[in-house]
């Protein structure tokens, strides 16, 4: 009789179907749209400058960001990747084929998002010589945000993710 009792079991047992988790994750997620749209984990947007050192050192020294790799041709520095977080950014010297009056950052805006307190980070720009378009605000949609110009025109807007 225990021998029954163990093939009984056992068929209950595979009765049973058990989905891993990772099955029953997907099967209650929507398919996706065919073909399938972009899907991108970052981003790194690059931006010509008049003058690479000047934007290096206004980066790094005024608004925070670090070097993480100069790109140099024949001894000269032609441009960089500067990383602020998981970001970078990637700058490189202008040629001026296309003239010397040629302006930068018209109609770019940077949108920052930052856990990090705006006041501080507002404050040591400003101490480091850094000038804000605005100071540190509520937006009329509820988002806290500053806003400041590199000297290459481009505009940029740190907010806060804290609720």
């Amino acid at each position: 009789m225990a021998a029954k009792k163990k093939k009984a079991a056992k068929k209950a047992a595979k009765k049973v179907v058990r989905r891993p988790a990772a099955k029953k994750a997907a099967a209650g997620k929507k398919k996706r749209k065919q073909p399938e749209t972009l899907r991108l984990r970052a981003i790194q947007p690059g931006f010509t400058v008049n003058d690479i050192h000047r934007t290096i050192a206004w980066y790094t020294n005024v608004f925070g960001f670090v070097m993480k790799e100069p790109w140099m041709r024949d001894g000269q520095m032609i441009g960089a990747e500067l990383r602020a977080g998981v970001c970078s950014l990637y700058f490189g010297q202008a040629d001026f084929k296309k003239g010397r009056d040629r302006k930068k950052g018209e109609g770019v805006r940077l949108y920052c998002d930052t856990t990090q307190g705006l006041e501080a980070l507002a404050d040591g720009i400003k101490a480091r010589g850094g000038q804000l378009d605005h100071e540190v605000q509520t937006q009329p949609w509820g988002t806290r945000d500053f806003g400041i110009t590199d000297p290459d025109g481009y505009k940029i807007t740190v907010s806060s993710l804290k609720t």
